[in-house]
């Protein structure tokens, strides 16, 4: 699992889904789930977060997010 950066691409308040786009220039989405598990409440396009993330050999998959200037949720 690596911490990683990035920015709220798209983000959907009635399904809680969404997507990031990482400081490499990668984008990820996120399920409902992980956000739901997150404890916010709302997230905006533009706005800077942290991001948990599960490298498999070929895919990566979003497993927490918060927002920078929280602290870390785990």
């Amino acid at each position: 699992m690596r911490t990683l950066q990035g920015t709220v691409l798209t983000f959907d308040p009635d399904s809680g889904a969404g997507s990031v786009v990482l400081d490499s220039g990668e984008a990820l989405t996120f399920s409902a789930e992980v956000f739901a598990a997150s404890r916010l409440r709302l997230l905006r396009p533009g706005q800077r977060v942290r991001l948990q993330v599960l490298d498999d050999r070929d895919n990566r998959q979003m497993s927490a997010i918060t927002i920078l200037t929280l602290p870390d949720p785990s």
